[in-house]
């Protein structure tokens, strides 16, 4: 039976995703530890999201003694592309610049963001010319 491709996670999913990516794996109590400062959770909750998790393709875990040691099934980045791509599709109909317009109408770029964005331009820039010469 072919296994089907992981969903995408929901906000609080998010978070508990971070904390993987952030620790590589780490159990329901340290997962729950991380996250009861920022968000009101209790640990069952935290236990309940990450067997949703598991069901959905988005975490997997081993288990260690009697504990369950979850690690994220994708790294950040290809889960942030992936919801960066059904945004710019569902959202701006794959219009990058308007995707950008929008980011920037929410927050003023620091000077180091915006030499990182004049890099990728460039970059993009120089992919597209040598791109065209093949």
């Amino acid at each position: 039976m072919a296994s089907r491709p992981p969903q995408v996670p929901t906000d609080r999913e998010l978070l508990i995703l971070k904390v993987l990516w952030e620790r590589g794996e780490a159990s329901v109590r340290q997962v729950f530890e991380t996250l009861r400062d920022e968000v009101p959770i209790v640990q069952n909750t935290v236990q309940a999201f990450l067997r949703t998790m598991e069901a959905k393709g988005l975490v997997t875990h081993h288990v260690e003694g009697r504990t369950f040691v979850y690690r994220a099934v994708r790294k950040r980045d290809q889960t942030t592309k992936r919801l960066l791509a059904g945004l710019l599709d569902q959202v701006f109909d794959g219009a990058v610049d308007q995707l950008v317009e929008s980011a920037l109408a929410l927050r003023r770029p620091t000077a180091d963001e915006l030499d990182a964005l004049r890099r990728l331009v460039d970059e993009a820039e120089a992919a597209g010319k040598k791109g065209r010469r093949t």
